[in-house]
């Protein structure tokens, strides 16, 4: 019997697919059983998925979003374990072997390892997530508030027992956006997590086709994820944590705190308060509205001192009256894609 089932879960990505999808069949066959769900598609991702025949399951579905092809996926999961590959991420040769060979002997409810990012002709950044890697009993943190350092969907692999105590996940609410969150998080609270320090995967950053207007265009080059930019983080991250909540709930009888603590989500509050601001606003935050996201430093459980040193003291470039030092200190905190960049604002 195979080992792990790689799930690619794809919508409108006919430009990257072929390539994830052969980085998944380049993985030990005798481990691995490669299932394509298609989202309803209306590019050319049907016909590249048919190319393959009998080499992959193909799943052909009408649009149900994100949540629909993980509980689609883990239903149909005969394995011991499983990873959702986003269709525009790859595997590097032997990343499974390893993967697998880490639930053996550790006996992880999940695996992850890191990612290199790479751009939308699959070269290098030289930048990778996570940039720390958590403990292997980070569920007890997460139960006081604290989100581990994860990579994106791509990055995890899961134990199906573990993650079926979790998903499926409900579609009629507010739960069917960003199913991974889900995954990730609470299925640390029903088991360890396996680190791979290592990595063994690409998560492509390509951008977001729809993103118009100077402000989007601004703020997007503060933004690693795709289709994400730090507005959307603050928007979003509050309901997925109290959807979160509800879900293990529901699922585990545990009550999580009301508050999440997630540099991520408080490096974005940082970004729309002092990104582009005048020295008068940008002190005023930094003097009077920044307790969370500096207790989001100095209290990280995940972090060496010598990290929370330097984000400290890059956050404080902001009381510098020059807003262009201001500004490259804020791309330099908040996305390693974006250090390079020059402020070519008058």
């Amino acid at each position: 019997m195979k080992a792990i089932t790689i799930v690619i879960c794809s919508y409108n990505y006919e430009r990257f697919l072929r390539e994830a999808i052969d980085s998944a069949l380049a993985q030990d066959p005798e481990l691995t059983r490669v299932v394509v769900i298609d989202d309803g598609s209306t590019d050319g991702s049907r016909a590249i998925i048919a190319s393959y025949g009998d080499r992959i399951v193909p799943v052909l579905k009408a649009n149900g979003g994100q949540a629909s092809s993980y509980n689609l996926g883990l239903d149909m999961a005969e394995t011991q374990y499983i990873l959702f590959l986003d269709s525009d991420d790859v595997l590097y040769e032997g990343a499974i072997a390893q993967v697998v060979d880490t639930f053996e002997r550790g006996g992880y409810g999940k695996v992850q390892f890191t990612l290199n990012v790479i751009d939308g002709q699959s070269r290098p950044t030289g930048a990778h997530v996570p940039h720390t890697q958590p403990p292997a009993e980070c569920g007890a943190l997460l139960r006081n508030g604290w989100l581990y350092p994860s990579p994106p969907a791509s990055g995890n692999a899961y134990r199906v027992s573990a993650l079926r105590r979790i998903l499926p996940l409900p579609q009629s609410t507010r739960r069917g956006i960003a199913a991974d969150f889900f995954a990730i998080y609470g299925v640390a609270l029903v088991g360890k997590v396996g680190v791979i320090d290592q990595p063994l995967g690409g998560y492509r950053v390509h951008g977001s086709p729809d993103q118009q207007g100077a402000k989007a265009m601004s703020y997007a080059s503060l933004s690693i994820a795709n289709s994400q930019d730090v507005a959307e983080v603050v928007r979003a991250f509050p309901q997925r944590w109290q959807a979160l909540r509800e879900l293990v709930s529901e699922r585990l009888g545990e009550q999580l705190p009301e508050h999440a603590m997630d540099f991520s989500y408080e490096k974005a509050h940082l970004c729309m308060q002092v990104y582009e601001a005048q020295w008068s606003r940008r002190s005023h935050w930094i003097m009077f509205g920044s307790r969370r996201y500096f207790r989001s430093i100095l209290a990280n459980p995940f972090w060496t001192l010598r990290k929370k040193f330097s984000a400290v003291a890059l956050t404080l470039l902001c009381l510098l009256p020059l807003r262009s030092v201001s500004d490259h200190a804020i791309r330099y905190i908040a996305n390693p894609l974006a250090r390079g960049t020059q402020d070519h604002r008058s």
